[in-house]
């Protein structure tokens, strides 16, 4: 039985080194830049928007959650230790999206090619934003890091990656996926 146990602990720590390791690189990659960095946006509780959902009005959709709050200031705080250079700041129109990102960045912009295409009352706009973001990246030439505050349909979509609430997940401009880091709340 303490063979068993002692095994236990020897893999238990290498597979804890083995995600430090993926954790390091990843951060080396960022702190190089010329990279896209899709944010699901931080915890929302929920799933999909309320039938009566307004992009218009934040107390129709599902929003951030004090939790979620507190994530996205962790998030900000990653990017600030970690001295993770950003050349700008995109964000879909939903609230969550938006609040993501004032809260961890404080300053960005929306565009439309990162909203959310998950019910059926946009599901017309998947193809259409998927080309203007991939427009978007081809002519986007920073040597910081883009900033993509978004949907887990808009990620899925783009990298073939399902994302957590507030994973940070880094492509390089041909949409390959890079690595993840996952911020908890």
């Amino acid at each position: 039985m303490r063979i068993f146990y002692f095994t236990l602990l020897i893999i238990l720590s290498f597979t804890n080194s083995i995600k430090a390791n993926e954790k390091d690189q990843t951060i080396n990659i960022l702190q190089k830049g010329g990279n896209l960095i899709f944010i699901r946006h931080a915890y929302a509780p929920g799933g999909g928007d309320p039938e009566d959902f307004n992009i218009n009005n934040c107390d129709t959709q599902r929003n951030l959650n004090d939790n979620g709050r507190k994530q996205s200031v962790k998030i900000g705080n990653f990017f600030l230790s970690n001295e993770i250079p950003i050349d700008e700041v995109l964000s879909s129109n939903w609230c969550r999206c938006k609040d993501t990102a004032k809260l961890a960045f404080k300053n960005y912009k929306t565009v439309n090619f990162l909203n959310s295409f998950f019910s059926s009352k946009f599901a017309h706009n998947r193809e259409p934003q998927m080309k203007d973001l991939k427009s978007y990246i081809k002519n986007w030439d920073g040597n910081k890091n883009l900033v993509l505050v978004t949907h887990y349909v808009v990620i899925t979509e783009a990298l073939g990656y399902a994302p957590s609430s507030g994973e940070i997940v880094v492509s390089d401009k041909k949409f390959n996926k890079v690595g993840s880091i996952k911020i908890n709340y």
